[in-house]
């Protein structure tokens, strides 16, 4: 079990290590920032000290004894002479002393030991200037002083003792100087040590950064590339590893559980795909049989019923009026129920056909399909007397037989649902949307109610009785089926209330090659099994 500090630091997300690992680097660098600050501050300290105080004050101090050195030579040799020039040096060693003295007193300021050597240099000097120098100087020229003889012997004590003071006082002020350049030195080689320890420190913190980053981060995040890499490349039961920061580990736990979740899907998508296969295969075992029962339908049971048909009509020339009202009737009804079963089925082969038996698509002209299609539905328009405008229409590859077979129903429709009250006035547009064209149909006609916009596609279904307006009931749905099969789609328009509008999109492309095992076809049959059943009960 992991002690309480390290379970707290496994807690740690990536931003709370990078702003940790920021902070102690910048308090770092901050520790040894001040550090170089300071020891560069005291370098220049020591080395201003030693190049404005120490060396001007030792050098002063030399031109001083220089300058009492002449005093004193110029006052022995005009008490032994008495000659006036020997006073010359005595007085430029008095204004050098002056000078020189003031230099010194401004150089050592708050130096108390160095001005203490200035002041005894000082009192012996003037000691000797009042016993000897002055007394000397005020003697008559043209003859040696009787006063320098006199005092021949203090005056070589007197100023013996100006010297030892000078001596002291130089000595004091060049152990200074050795000292100032000893700490200077020190101090350069602490600078330097301080620098290489801050490179040093940087170059550390550099490198902690680098591993921390690839051990941290870098890493954790490349196993967990290839991890991902590897479930990407098919091997799902590859786990995820978890590494790194909290939020790291958070991030492949979320993968991981994304990886145990997509393996569950395969699986169940697996399962589904199985049962789907062996769903498809019963359907196109049931396609195969449906087919061949919709081909018996529509061709084994013509037979027959044409001689249904023809009898019927045969009783009705023949024996039309010889029999009661009550037979007339009932012969009337057979007749009747005979022809709208040969044309039910006719039409259902015909509905069968679309996108199971076609020709071979080619680069049809609409235009010149719609004008067929109105020649052939020339009586009717003529009795109706509708009016039909169009747009120019496109060419497109597709099926032609189809494509008149689409036109006829819709403008068919679009007659015989015409508005008991006024003329038909059909409308034909078309205009090119991307990939696809989009017509539209338009009458003035009896119209749709919008809640049998989706019925009226359903093959069989009626919104009137056939004695009201005759028909199988198939038309709009093999228009929907024809449309479908040329990639497109097609609805009534329910905001339209003066009429009808159907719309409907035509891939410019060819359509797709038919599938026996398309899911439409059987329900179709079935639909159509049962329509026609239902008129031979």
């Amino acid at each position: 079990m992991r002690p309480p500090r390290a379970r707290r630091l496994s807690a740690w997300t990536t931003r709370r290590w990078l702003r940790a690992g920021v902070a102690v680097s910048l308090a770092v660098l901050a520790v040894l920032g001040v550090t170089g600050a300071w020891v560069l501050e005291r370098t220049a300290t020591i080395s201003d000290e030693l190049v404005d105080v120490r060396s001007p004050a030792l050098s002063t101090a030399f031109r001083l004894e220089s300058a009492l050195l002449n005093q004193e030579t110029g006052i022995r040799g005009y008490g032994l002479t008495g000659t006036p020039e020997f006073l010359e040096p005595y007085q430029r060693g008095l204004t050098d002393q002056h000078t020189y003295t003031e230099q010194l007193g401004r150089l050592l300021d708050g130096d108390t030991r160095a001005l203490n050597d200035l002041r005894t240099v000082q009192d012996a000097l003037s000691r000797w200037q009042e016993r000897i120098a002055l007394p000397v100087a005020a003697s008559p020229p043209g003859a040696p002083s009787p006063l320098a003889t006199e005092r021949a012997a203090e005056a070589k004590a007197a100023f013996d003792t100006v010297r030892q003071a000078v001596s002291g006082q130089q000595e004091r002020l060049r152990a200074e100087r050795a000292r100032t350049r000893a700490d200077l030195a020190a101090n350069m080689g602490l600078r330097n040590w301080v620098f290489a320890a801050i490179a040093a420190v940087i170059a550390l913190l550099a490198g902690l950064v680098f591993e921390g980053l690839r051990r941290g981060i870098t890493r954790p995040l490349e196993q967990l590339g290839a991890d991902a890499r590897t479930v990407a490349g098919g091997d799902f039961g590859h786990p995820i590893a978890s590494a790194g920061p909290a939020d790291l580990r958070r991030l492949s736990s979320e993968i991981e559980f994304m990886r145990r979740r997509l393996v569950r899907e395969l699986a169940f998508s697996e399962e589904s795909r199985r049962r789907l296969d062996a769903q498809t295969a019963d359907l196109q075992r049931s396609n195969a049989e449906l087919e061949q029962f919709a081909y018996v339908a529509s061709h084994d049971l013509q037979e027959p019923l044409r001689k249904v048909s023809s009898f019927t009509q045969l009783l009705q020339r023949r024996y039309g009026g010889q029999l009661d009202a009550k037979a007339d009737q009932y012969i009337g009804i057979a007749v009747d129920g005979a022809n709208r079963m040969q044309t039910l089925i006719n039409d259902l082969l015909d509905f069968s056909r679309v996108g199971r038996v076609h020709h071979d698509p080619e680069k049809v002209d609409l235009d010149t399909v719609l004008e067929r299609t109105l020649a052939a539905l020339s009586v009717g328009i003529e009795e109706a007397g509708a009016s039909i405008t169009h747009d120019p229409l496109p060419s497109l590859v597709a099926d032609p037989t189809q494509m008149g077979m689409l036109w006829q129903n819709l403008i068919g429709n679009a007659v015989k649902f015409r508005h008991p009250d006024r003329a038909p006035e059909i409308r034909i547009t078309a205009a090119r949307e991307g990939e696809l064209w989009r017509f539209t149909v338009t009458d003035n006609g009896i119209g749709i109610a919008p809640e049998y916009a989706d019925k009226v596609f359903v093959i069989f279904q009626r919104l009137h009785t056939k004695d009201a307006y005759p028909g199988s009931g198939i038309g709009l749905a093999m228009c929907k089926k024809i449309v479908e099969f040329h990639g497109g789609t097609i609805a009534v328009d329910p905001e339209y209330r003066d009429g009808t509008r159907i719309g409907f999109t035509l891939a410019a492309g060819p359509p797709p090659a038919p599938s026996p095992s398309s899911p439409s076809s059987p329900s179709t049959v079935v639909e159509a099994t049962r329509a026609t059943a239902e008129p031979a009960a």
